[in-house]
């Protein structure tokens, strides 16, 4: 189909209709506002309310449920090989599945699957209370858990799916650059910020913090996934890296206390440092004996700053000592870390190099009255139904709109009646742009008004995505005729579509009563 590009101008331009039921919406900004990086872990709970991941997430994160064991195994095309994101694919104790979950009446979500291996919790209630527990917490800066289930001796947690891969994938198999400094600064304090919200909400254990536990979500902000939160198994083994990494007091009596993950957070630290892995025995001789250059990326010379390094080496080397007492808490990791903080109004995929995320409008929240085929294409934003109801209701709802002279007639008529007819060809053979500029020519004669051609052309313009013009065509439509339901249902999804859902359901309801209105006034008394 023909279509041409956005063109968003703000719509305050819109010319207001004299009707009282029209209420042009103030300019949007050009950009949606990204949240500061500077907040605080106190700053950023009290932003996020309860049942959200906070300011950063910018979406919903469902209520926390129990799954059925067919839903999960729907969503992940039958647990299949393909779906495999676990770091060492089918060789892993617990495997990881990439799936999308359907239900709701919305646009399916993507999710993480965590499979645990048989009998790895014999009690069901055991695990059951142990999800429950880790689901509670909602926080923007972890891939949250949203759900878990119990099936026979199947175990399954379910999170929220982030895109962008793992810390380790980008640090140690990048293909076209390696992170910039100023992204793994960003990377070392969201992950000291989401340790401190864990300890915060008493839950401080962490098992086997690493490089493949942090992920970046759509945004291509990193998040620390939620399965760390819950042990591999009930009596099982809290670490399954290389003992070379594990915390020299979990070696000795097996137990992980809120020290061990700081010893992890250190492990991660000379991760970013390094661009690789380095036991931490050998980055602290490293650290020691030599500068700090020898621990250094050799991608990233030149392209930070000395100072700042500096103050991450001399924290990694904290967290790494023997002594879990010499280490230091979780708040001093973030009092460190959030001074260091650069670039803040530089999106994270930009610094991390991934494609920017799509904004997918919402669909207008659930009207109070029932709603017509019309209204029900409009409250889900299905521009194809909207497209297939203005051709099969044709012209019928301009009667009595236009009266002309006979010399009029005569005159123009032929003309403008025939940009018209070519119009309506191109819009039901959904060549849009065309449609636009036929529309146009028999709007600018002037002779004659059509709120049909208005709401057409209205739709023409949000199949271009041109929101402003659409919700202007909606309107002059409503000044050609007032109580035309229609005018309303469009001006409901150009608000939709420019993210003004409040002003979008207003709308809605009011189509809807007129509808209510009209059918009342035709049955009668």
């Amino acid at each position: 189909m023909g279509c041409c590009g956005s063109s968003l101008r703000a719509v305050a331009h819109a010319e207001k209709p004299a009707h009282r039921r029209a209420r042009p919406p103030p300019p949007p900004p050009p950009h949606p506002r990204r949240p500061s990086f500077t907040l605080n872990a106190h700053q950023a709970s009290a932003a996020a309310p309860a049942g959200r991941a906070g300011a950063g997430a910018g979406a919903e994160v469902p209520a926390f449920a129990e799954f059925s064991l067919a839903e999960l195994r729907a969503a992940t095309g039958g647990f299949a090989a393909e779906n495999i994101v676990s770091e060492s694919g089918e060789k892993a104790p617990n495997l990881v599945y990439r799936g999308r979950l359907q239900g709701g009446g919305g646009a399916p979500r993507a999710i993480a699957v965590k499979k645990f291996g048989k009998l790895a919790w014999p009690d069901p209630k055991q695990f059951a209370e142990e999800a429950r527990g880790v689901g509670k917490l909602r926080h923007r800066r972890m891939a949250n858990l949203i759900g878990y289930c119990c099936d026979g001796d199947e175990r399954l947690l379910v999170a929220e799916f982030m895109p962008n891969d793992t810390l380790a994938k980008h640090l140690f198999h990048w293909e076209n650059k390696a992170i910039e400094w100023a992204m793994r600064l960003r990377v070392a304090h969201n992950i000291a910020e989401a340790l401190e919200y864990c300890s915060n909400e008493e839950r401080p254990l962490y098992h086997d913090l690493n490089a493949y536990r942090v992920l970046f979500d759509e945004n291509g902000d990193p998040r620390l996934s939620c399965f760390g939160l819950m042990k591999n198994s009930r009596d099982g083994k809290s670490y399954s890296t290389n003992l070379a990494y594990t915390p020299p007091e979990y070696l000795r009596n097996g137990r992980v206390t809120p020290e061990s993950v700081v010893f992890s957070f250190g492990t991660v630290l000379i991760d970013l440092l390094s661009g690789k892995r380095i036991p931490p025995t050998h980055a602290l001789d490293m650290i020691r004996s030599r500068s700090i250059q020898a621990i250094m990326e050799t991608n990233l010379e030149g392209k930070y700053s000395i100072e700042e390094a500096t103050t991450l080496v001399d924290l990694a080397s904290q967290c790494l000592q023997y002594e879990p007492r010499d280490r230091p808490d979780i708040k001093k990791l973030v009092s460190i870390l959030e001074p260091l903080q650069t670039k803040s109004e530089v999106p994270s995929y930009v610094m991390l190099g991934v494609p920017k995320p799509e904004e997918v409008p919402k669909a207008p929240p659930a009207p109070q009255h029932p709603l017509s085929a019309m209204g029900e294409a409009c409250s889900r934003m299905d521009l194809t139904a909207i497209h297939q109801i203005l051709v099969s209701t044709h012209y019928r709802d301009d009667e009595g709109t236009n009266e002309l002279s006979f010399q009029e007639w005569t005159q123009q008529m032929r003309d403008m009646l025939d940009a018209r007819k070519r119009g309506d060809f191109a819009f039901r053979d959904k060549n849009f742009k065309q449609a636009i500029d036929c529309y146009s020519q028999f709007v600018d004669v002037g002779t004659m008004v059509s709120p049909t051609v208005y709401a057409r052309r209205s739709l023409c313009h949000l199949m271009c995505d041109q929101p402003d013009a659409a919700l202007r065509d909606a309107m002059q439509a409503q000044c050609v005729y007032p109580d035309w339901p229609t005018a309303f249902y469009m001006q409901a999804v150009a608000l939709s579509k420019l993210n003004m859902q409040s002003d979008s359901l207003d709308m809605l309801n009011e189509a809807s009563q007129l509808e209510e209105k009209r059918q009342k006034s035709t049955k009668g008394p």
